[in-house]
C-alpha cells in the first residue's frame, strides 16, 4: 500500500502548529504641535538618504544642458571679480595692503556668494519643491539644507580657483587658513536662517520671491565686499561696523589673504548676529510647518 507525505499546505494548516503571522509595515504618526517644537533631527537623520538625493538633483538640474557646465560657478565671480579690480583697482585706484586686487575682490565674493546664495536657494527650496510637499510626509527642513548643501559644492569650486590664484600670485595665507571653516559655517548660519525665514513667508506672500534680489543687491553695495574701507573716514567707519557681514569679510580675507586680523568684537557680533538668525529662523520655521502642504 503506497502512502502519500502530507504537503507543505496541510502542514502550515496543522492544528499543531500556530499560523504564521503576517509581515506588519511600520508605521508612521504624524501629529500636528502646536507652536513651536525642536527641530526633528532624528527624521532628517533617517531620511539622510533622501537630503543626498536632493542635493545631487539640485547640482545636477543646475547645470544641466549647460555648454560649460560647472564651470560657470567659477566664471561668474570671476568675471565679476576683474570688472571689480578694474574699476577700483585701476581706475580708483584704492588701496589693498600690497595684495592683487583680482585676489582681494575674488575673496569678498567667494564670502559674499556664499552668503547670497544660500539665501536665495534657501527662500525657493519650499515653493520649488510644492509637488512634493502636497503629496508626501518627510521632514520640511530637508528641503532648505539640501539647497545648503548644494551651495557647499559652489564653494568648494570656487575655493579651488582661489588657491590656484594664490599659488600663481604667490600669496602664503598662513595659519589663519585653518580657522576658513569656522567662518563658512558663521556666513552659512547666518544665511539659513534668514532664508528659513524667507521660505516660510513666501509660502503665503510671493511677494517674498520679489524683494530677496533686490534686498540681496542693495547688502552687496553697502557691504565692502570689492573695496577696502580704510579711505572710508573714521567718523563714518561705525556705518559700516553695524553690518554684521563686516566682520565675515574681513576674517575670510585674513584666512585667504593674510590680511589684518579682525577686530574680536566684529568677529563676536557676526557670530552673535548668526546665531540669533538660525533660532529666529527655526522658530518661525516649525511654526509655519504645519501650513505648508495646505498653502503651498
Amino acid at each position: 500500500m503506497q502512502v502519500e507525505s502530507p504537503g507543505i499546505a496541510a502542514f502550515m494548516m496543522s492544528p499543531t502548529r500556530p499560523l504564521a503571522r503576517p509581515l506588519q509595515s511600520p508605521t508612521v504618526r504624524i501629529r500636528a504641535h502646536g507652536g513651536w517644537s525642536p527641530p526633528d533631527l532624528i527624521g532628517i537623520v533617517q531620511h539622510r538618504e533622501l537630503l543626498l538625493s536632493l542635493t545631487d538633483r539640485d547640482v545636477r538640474v543646475r547645470y544641466k544642458q549647460t555648454a560649460l557646465g560647472v564651470a560657470w560657478v567659477v566664471l561668474q565671480p570671476l568675471l565679476t571679480a576683474l570688472i571689480f579690480a578694474f574699476v577700483f583697482g585701476v581706475v580708483a585706484g584704492l588701496a589693498t595692503n600690497d595684495r592683487p586686487y583680482l585676489l582681494f575682490a575674488f575673496a569678498g565674493l567667494m564670502a559674499w556668494n556664499t552668503f547670497a546664495t544660500t539665501i536665495n536657494r534657501v527662500g525657493y527650496s519650499l515653493v520649488g519643491n510644492a509637488h512634493m510637499i502636497s503629496k508626501i510626509y518627510f521632514p520640511r527642513l530637508i528641503l532648505p539644507l539640501s539647497s545648503v548643501c548644494s551651495t557647499l559644492v559652489d564653494f568648494g569650486v570656487s575655493l579651488a580657483l582661489m588657491l590656484l590664484m594664490l599659488v600663481h600670485y604667490r600669496v602664503w595665507p598662513g595659519w589663519g587658513v585653518l580657522l576658513l571653516p569656522v567662518w563658512l559655517t558663521i556666513l552659512l548660519m547666518m544665511g539659513l536662517g534668514i532664508g528659513l525665514v524667507a521660505a516660510s513667508l513666501m509660502v503665503k506672500y510671493r511677494d517674498v520671491g520679489h524683494l530677496i534680489p533686490v534686498a540681496l543687491q542693495l547688502g552687496m553695495y553697502i557691504s565692502p565686499v570689492a573695496w577696502s574701507t580704510s579711505f572710508v573716514p573714521e567718523k563714518y567707519q561705525w556705518v559700516y561696523q553695524v553690518n554684521p557681514f563686516f566682520g565675515l569679510l574681513g576674517a575670510f580675507r585674513w584666512s585667504l589673504l593674510g590680511e589684518t586680523v579682525p577686530s574680536s568684537f566684529a568677529l563676536a557680533y557676526s557670530g552673535l548676529f548668526a546665531l540669533v538668525c538660525m533660532v529666529v529662523g527655526l522658530l518661525v520655521f516649525q511654526v509655519q510647518e504645519r501650513d505648508f502642504a495646505d498653502v503651498i
